[in-house]
């Protein structure tokens, strides 16, 4: 606990340091409160009661809009995390097979999610069906690169040793390969948790509900601070789900690597 509250200080500082510097800049008229609100605004925003910050949004009146979009970005987070496994197996699994599908998994990080976020809407229709889609879509290829990089770097003693007594390719795979992968895994799946949030919040802006739908109602009421506190929430949403994966990976890898034994 006592190791915990060190590591949490200097971020805390840092933050409490930035708040204070922004709330004199603006108090001082140095920077106009409608081009940055001061953190006291951002903090009513956030406490107001009946927000739909936290009661939901002029597109989805079920549940708030933190809530709608943290249950489409981990669905979606969650679907990245098996598909982009399942297909970085394939690609390692015949170097044909990577060589005519690896081009099709790099479209999914060149194109940029909000130019295809509109193809979704007809697709799947309003709502969070295209949010946990933009999510999945914005998530996966770091899951997929970061998971094929460590399959393919297996040690080729162990390898080889797995050949010599016989061991097929489930074996190989599933009790060699996958778990010498798990570092460069959970290393995608840290980049895909802050990604999956970015492509929720770009899902919303066409497909409605969640923050996004609070950012896009508040622009013409020119309600920055509260534009800032949507911003507030969905990085501490993915600050939430990375710190999750880090979790995972410390009762993961723990006992046998380096990068988690301190």
């Amino acid at each position: 606990m006592r190791r915990l509250l060190f590591n949490l200080l200097p971020p805390l500082l840092m933050a409490s340091i930035v708040c204070l510097a922004a709330e004199l800049v603006v108090r001082r008229g140095w920077i106009a409160d409608y081009l940055l609100p001061p953190p006291s605004q951002i903090w009513k925003a956030l406490t107001e009661a009946g927000t739909d910050l936290w009661r939901g949004s002029a597109f989805d009146n079920k549940i708030g809009g933190l809530a709608a979009t943290a249950r489409n970005a981990f669905e979606g987070f969650l679907a990245s995390a098996i598909g982009g496994v399942a297909i970085a197996l394939l690609l390692a699994s015949n170097r044909w097979v990577k060589q005519a599908f690896y081009p099709y998994a790099v479209f999914f990080q060149t194109v940029p999610i909000i130019a295809i976020a509109p193809m979704l809407v007809i697709w799947c229709g309003f709502g969070s069906p295209t949010v946990r889609a933009a999510a999945c879509i914005a998530s996966i290829f770091p899951v997929i690169a970061n998971t094929y990089a460590g399959l393919i770097a297996t040690d080729p003693a162990l390898r080889d040793l797995f050949r010599l007594y016989k061991a097929g390719w489930f074996s190989t795979t599933f009790k060699l390969r996958l778990p010498s992968a798990l570092p460069n895994l959970f290393t995608g799946l840290r980049i895909a948790a802050g990604l999956a949030v970015i492509g929720a919040i770009v899902g919303e802006f066409v497909g409605g509900g969640g923050l996004g739908a609070v950012i896009e109602t508040a622009k013409p009421q020119l309600r920055n601070d509260k534009i800032f506190a949507a911003v507030v929430l969905a990085s501490l949403l993915g600050l939430v789900m990375v710190s999750l994966v880090n979790v995972l990976s410390w009762f993961a890898l723990r006992r046998w690597h380096a990068s988690e034994r301190k």
